[in-house]
C-alpha cells in the first residue's frame, strides 16, 4: 500500500518544526513519501532485512526494482515494446558525449543542435568532437530569454538528428511545441520537465533525464531510446559509453547506483499510485506555475520575469528585483523565513524558484505571500 504521508518535506520534521519550502533548482524536492520510504530503506528494506546501501546490484531483489521501476516508466509514458529503458550514470553531461559518439561519430552528414541556453550550448561542444555539427539556432543574441519560432530553425536536409533541450533550467525558458521534422531522429534532454507532463515518445528517437529534479536523487540517468536508433552504431566504441552494452545488461553492466535507482522507483510509486498518473501531474503543476507568475506579474515591474511570457517555464521561473542589493535582500529574508534554493544559477544571477513535482501547491502560496509582503516592503 502506498504511504500516505502530507507532501512536503518539512512534515517528516514533526509538526512543532516551522515549515521549510526548497525551491532548489537541483537536486531538487522529494515527496514526503518517497522520503520516509527512503529513510526507512537507508536502515532496513523491510522485504530484503538490509539496508538499500548494502544489497547486492546482482540480488534477485535489486533485479525485482530495475523491472519494476521500467514497467513504471513504461505505464507512466505509454512506452511502446520497441523503445529500451535504461539507467545509467554521469548525468546529462555523460548523455552531451554519449550521443554523438554513439550516432555521430563517422557519419557523412551533421547533426542539428538547438542551442537555447547555458546547457544546450554545452552540449554543442561535446557533439564536435565526434563530427559534423549545425546550429539551427542560437538564441546568445538575445541572451537567451525566448525560443525560436519554427521559421527559424535553419535545418539540415536529412540530419543524422537534431538535439535539443525541452526546457532550460538556467533561463527559464520551456519549449511548448516539438522542433524539427518528423523525418529526422529527435534526441531531447528532457532533465529537468521529464514526468512534470505527459507526452508523446513515438514523436522521440531518445530522450534522456538525469534525476535530481522530478524522479530523484543525483546519480543515475534515464535514457529510453528507439530500438531503430542502434542500427548503424560505430563498433569500436568503449564498452561504458555503448548503448547497447546496457541494454544487454539490463542497465546492470557494471555496479549502478542502487540507491538512487530505489528512489526512482519511488517516484513512479507515487506519481501512479498517489498523483494519479502524469495528467493530473501537469494540472497541478499548471497551478503552481500559474500563481507563481501571477505574483511576478502583479509586482507593477518590482519582479522581472526574464524570459518571454510565450516561453516562460513551468519549472523554473527565473526572475530579478531592481538592483542586485535587493536580490542579496530578498535572498537573505527568504531563508530566514523558511525559503530555500531560491538563488539564480551563476550563468545569469537573480531569483530562481523551481516548481518540480513534488514542490506543493501550499509552498508556492507561501511563497507568493512572501513576495508580495517584500514587494510592500521595499517597492
Amino acid at each position: 500500500m502506498p504511504i500516505k504521508l502530507p507532501h512536503t518535506a518539512s512534515a517528516c520534521r514533526g509538526k512543532s518544526t516551522p515549515p521549510v519550502y526548497n525551491f532548489s533548482g537541483g537536486p531538487g524536492e522529494l515527496p514526503a513519501a518517497v522520503l520516509a520510504a527512503a529513510g526507512q530503506a537507508i536502515i532496513e528494506v523491510p522485504e530484503a532485512g538490509l539496508s538499500v546501501l548494502g544489497i547486492s546490484h546482482r540480488s534477485d531483489w535489486f533485479r525485482a526494482v530495475v523491472t519494476e521501476a521500467v514497467a513504471n516508466l513504461r505505464r507512466l509514458l505509454n512506452i511502446p515494446a520497441n523503445y529500451h529503458v535504461l539507467f545509467l550514470q554521469g548525468g546529462s553531461s555523460l548523455q552531451f558525449s554519449m550521443i554523438p559518439m554513439n550516432f555521430l561519430r563517422h557519419r557523412e552528414r551533421a547533426a542539428d543542435y538547438i542551442v537555447s541556453g547555458y546547457w544546450s550550448a554545452k552540449s554543442v561542444t561535446e557533439a564536435r568532437r565526434e563530427g559534423q555539427v549545425n546550429v539551427a539556432w542560437d538564441g546568445a543574441a538575445q541572451q537567451y530569454t525566448r525560443l525560436p519560432e519554427p521559421g527559424e530553425l535553419q535545418l539540415t536536409q536529412h540530419a543524422t538528428y537534431l538535439h535539443y533541450i525541452s526546457n532550460e533550467t538556467v533561463e527559464g525558458l520551456q519549449f511548448k511545441y516539438i522542433p524539427g521534422p518528423t523525418d529526422v531522429p529527435r534526441i531531447c534532454d528532457m532533465s529537468s520537465d521529464f514526468l512534470a507532463q505527459p507526452f508523446d515518445i513515438n514523436q522521440y528517437a531518445l530522450i534522456y533525464a538525469h534525476a535530481q529534479k522530478n524522479l530523484g536523487p543525483s546519480g543515475v540517468t534515464v535514457v529510453i531510446l528507439q530500438d531503430a536508433l542502434l542500427a548503424d552504431v560505430p563498433k569500436d566504441l568503449p564498452s561504458m559509453l555503448d548503448y547497447r552494452v546496457h541494454i544487454a545488461q539490463s542497465s546492470i553492466y557494471n555496479t549502478p547506483p542502487v540507491f538512487s535507482i530505489y528512489v526512482v522507483l519511488l517516484v513512479t510509486r507515487w506519481l501512479l499510485n498517489e498523483v494519479g498518473g502524469l495528467d493530473a501531474m501537469q494540472n497541478i503543476n499548471a497551478q503552481k506555475a500559474q500563481r507563481l507568475y501571477e505574483c511576478i506579474d502583479a509586482g507593477g515591474g518590482f519582479y522581472r520575469c526574464r524570459a518571454a511570457r510565450t516561453d516562460r517555464s513551468a519549472m523554473n521561473a527565473v526572475f530579478h528585483l531592481p538592483t542586485p542589493e535587493l536580490e542579496q535582500s530578498f535572498l537573505q529574508a527568504a531563508q530566514t523565513e523558511g525559503f530555500y534554493g531560491l538563488e539564480g544559477h551563476r550563468a545569469v544571477g537573480g531569483i530562481r524558484a523551481s516548481l518540480y513535482n513534488a514542490v506543493s501547491l501550499e509552498a508556492v502560496a507561501a511563497l507568493c505571500a512572501f513576495m508580495e509582503n517584500f514587494r510592500q516592503r521595499y517597492g
